[in-house]
């Protein structure tokens, strides 16, 4: 997995989605920063409706599948670490019904880079048999699901 930046990432609007709007760019411990990235965008998606919610996340994996997959092929590399979509995505799927708030958000980040980084089964297994834009995206899906379960245990521990 290449850290180095491509030059297409700034030229390219589909690398450049790939690559988390630029913030997969860092060449330091991108997935964290492509994770900070998407609490961005979420701060608005926080306040659809649990329909337009999930909507919103089948329509941003399937696209994810699609930008992943272009991306890898046009840079040679199978998941370089700059291209962070499937860290939003994941990220996004984590806060499905979470409550609002920063601590919702900042326990929601932590457990979904704990899950994407350890990657438990069959994430890791995922991770290495899984090919394409698929393969890119479904392990930090499953990272997302697992992270969005432990914070739901989480909500309703404190409620």
């Amino acid at each position: 997995m290449s850290k180095h930046c491509p030059a297409s990432v700034w030229r390219n609007p589909i690398h450049f989605l790939a690559f988390g709007c630029g913030s997969g760019a860092i060449p330091k411990a991108p997935g964290t920063f492509g994770t900070l990235a998407a609490i961005l965008p979420y701060l608005w998606l926080q306040h659809l409706s649990l329909p337009w919610y999930l909507l919103m996340l089948l329509l941003t994996t399937l696209v994810g599948i699609w930008l992943c997959d272009r991306t890898a092929k046009d840079l040679g590399v199978h998941d370089h670490g700059g291209i962070v979509w499937d860290e939003f995505v994941g990220f996004w799927l984590t806060m499905t019904l979470a409550p609002a708030g920063w601590t919702w958000i900042v326990l929601g980040f932590v457990l979904f880079r704990i899950f994407d980084i350890l990657k438990p089964w069959p994430i890791g297994w995922v991770d290495r048999k899984v090919s394409g834009g698929l393969g890119i995206m479904l392990d930090d899906l499953l990272a997302g699901v697992y992270a969005a379960l432990v914070l739901q245990l989480l909500v309703f521990s404190f409620n």
